[in-house]
């Protein structure tokens, strides 16, 4: 057995640890990784209905709502590259367990939480939380599943995580918020951050620590400036417009610190992007991919749940049932796309998978100015099913790609190009729907565009997802 001599318990390398100790455990650490995913996805969500209520009993403006929302999104998206850095500098176990803990206290200071500004320091510390936990998931999935087939279930089941915590979000708040009270949206992390721990410690293996590498603190501090920047300007756009002073600026500023950024990684010694990481063809072709399509599905999801509710008089939780069939078909397309990509390789799945979320969201489109539900149901269905299945292939493509040594960046860069395309994606909805005039103009351009981000995204995949899985 051979140790990585980087310190500690951590050092050992993840290929160090005999096949049968993993034969008899393949599901334990899949259920520890995917819980802790579980759990960032569901607050995204969960929030949404409970806010009116906090808004009531804490006394908070407008403004104060929208940064209870916002607040987490905006740590999440924003450190999710110091938490890749940290992972593969210090071992991604240990990071991933720093942020369950975090983000479980952090929840739990949510839940008590006595007046709106304590409310939404505690929902960023939640989201620094978070950017600790999703890099190292997909970190400790490659390494606990190193061979191409397991591997691919366990992405598939991991991108299904997404699917099941975006649907149970609204029912589950909704439900909370109308017997217990608000404050049990956040109580319910508890027990599952608990568990999460648990089980990673137990039957999660330490990862590799590479701490000879410098941390670069200015180029850190550039992505999460970068981030932070433009999210908000994209959250305001939805408000605001595109064309608002605040809005401009804050994309202006998102720009010059992603410039800063830029000039720091061509000086730095250790860069925290390493140049052959961006040269990789799949490697970049896939995060954009990723941006494409949360832009295409979370745009989707938004602008029909304001649809619902303000169109159609439908409270949060008949919003969250009427949405059902888009997010329902995500952990099924997952687990099958995951089976499939052994035959067929990742690229038919991720073309195919954007082509079907693009005629989904392309149909709604066509549909008319006020159509029924029942018309709207094979579009979400189409549009869910198809994101899923080729959410699979994707993280494969992007996490077979990242260097050695490196996977925490690369899940990191993958999901922080997500988290832009979800806001982008609600940001531009949002403000379709308030300038897009009555009849449905606004959501029907909505879809329109969210259709050709999904034609982009399977032309991309199509010239940058490999064709075949490779064993390592």
């Amino acid at each position: 057995m051979t140790f990585a001599r980087s310190g500690g318990a951590e050092g050992l390398a993840p290929a160090a640890r005999p096949g049968p100790e993993r034969g008899h455990r393949p599901w334990a650490p899949l259920l520890a990784v995917c819980a802790g995913y579980f759990m960032v996805i569901l607050d995204v969500t969960i929030i949404n209905v409970a806010v009116p209520v906090v808004g009531r009993e804490l006394s908070v403006s407008v403004t104060g709502i929208q940064w209870i929302a916002d607040g987490y999104t905006l740590a999440f998206a924003g450190f999710l590259m110091t938490g890749g850095v940290l992972g593969d500098r210090l071992g991604n176990r240990r990071v991933f367990c720093a942020g369950v803990v975090v983000f479980t206290v952090s929840s739990a200071a949510c839940a008590f939480a006595p007046d709106a500004l304590f409310l939404i320091a505690a929902r960023m510390a939640e989201g620094v939380g978070a950017a600790l936990i999703v890099p190292g998931s997909l970190a400790l999935l490659q390494q606990e599943y190193p061979a191409a087939a397991a591997r691919a279930r366990a992405f598939g089941l991991w991108g299904s995580m997404a699917g099941v915590a975006a649907s149970a979000g609204p029912l589950l708040g909704g439900l909370l918020v109308s017997t217990v009270g608000w404050r049990w949206v956040f109580l319910v992390n508890l027990p599952v951050g608990a568990a999460c721990l648990a089980l990673t410690l137990w039957r999660v293996a330490p990862s590799a620590r590479h701490t000879g590498r410098s941390f670069d603190w200015p180029a850190q501090c550039a992505v999460v400036a970068t981030v932070a920047l433009l999210t908000a300007a994209l959250n305001e756009a939805g408000r605001r417009g595109w064309t608002d002073p605040a809005v401009l600026a804050g994309i202006g500023l998102a720009a010059a610190a992603a410039a800063l950024f830029a000039l720091r990684e061509r000086l730095a010694g250790s860069p925290a992007l390493p140049p052959g990481l961006l040269r990789s063809r799949a490697m970049t072709g896939g995060a954009v991919i990723g941006l494409l399509f949360n832009f295409g599905f979370y745009g989707m999801v938004f602008t029909a749940s304001l649809d619902f509710q303000r169109g159609r008089g439908l409270s949060a939780l008949e919003t969250g049932l009427a949405l059902f069939p888009a997010v329902a078909m995500t952990m099924f397309a997952s687990a099958l796309s995951g089976r499939l990509t052994r035959r067929t390789g990742d690229r038919p799945l991720v073309v195919c998978g954007m082509l079907l979320a693009a005629l989904g969201l392309a149909g709604w489109a066509a549909a008319g100015p006020d159509p029924g539900y029942p018309l709207l149901v094979p579009p979400m269905m189409a549009a869910g099913f198809g994101t899923s299945f080729a959410l699979t292939g994707t993280t494969a493509t992007v996490m077979g790609a990242a260097p050695p040594g490196r996977p925490g960046v690369a899940s990191a860069l993958f999901n922080t190009t997500r988290q832009i395309g979800s806001a982008t994606g609600v940001a531009l909805g949002g403000s379709l729907l308030s300038t897009g005039g009555g009849s449905g103009g606004g959501l029907r351009t909505g879809m329109a565009v969210g259709a050709l981000a999904f034609l982009a995204a399977a032309a991309l995949a199509w010239r940058c997802v490999p064709a075949m899985p490779r064993e390592p």
